[in-house]
């Protein structure tokens, strides 16, 4: 068992799956991610910079894209709480997977081509 399955195990059982559905749209969409806990959350790397962080709270699961990635999705994301780089999905709620895709997506490409610089 790696750190990412120990984070997702500690926490209740109706949420495990909401973080191990986020766990896999990552790697799905950034399958050269390097998978790691950074800030004692789920962190994901490409070409050594980060790509995407997620966390779980009482009443939401915390999305963390940097600023660039919520920036290019604000509109989307707009019927979020959000702060800099950062957006909460309540827990009780439908949690945007194919959004989620979208930004991963968006990140690899913007850090791949960051990396060719």
């Amino acid at each position: 068992m790696n750190e990412i399955d120990k984070y997702i195990q500690g926490f209740p059982e109706n949420v495990q799956p909401i973080l191990q559905a986020i766990r896999k749209v990552i790697l799905e969409n950034a399958p050269e991610a390097e998978e790691q806990i950074a800030y004692g959350m789920p962190a994901y790397k490409i070409n050594k910079k980060p790509l995407v962080y997620f966390a779980a709270f009482k009443n939401h699961i915390g999305f963390y894209a940097t600023p660039s990635g919520h920036e290019e999705f604000k509109d989307e994301l707009s019927k979020y709480k959000q702060g800099k780089g950062s957006v909460q999905f309540p827990i009780n709620k439908a949690i945007p997977y194919e959004l989620i895709k979208k930004i991963v997506k968006f990140r690899v490409n913007e850090n791949n081509k960051k990396a060719k610089k």
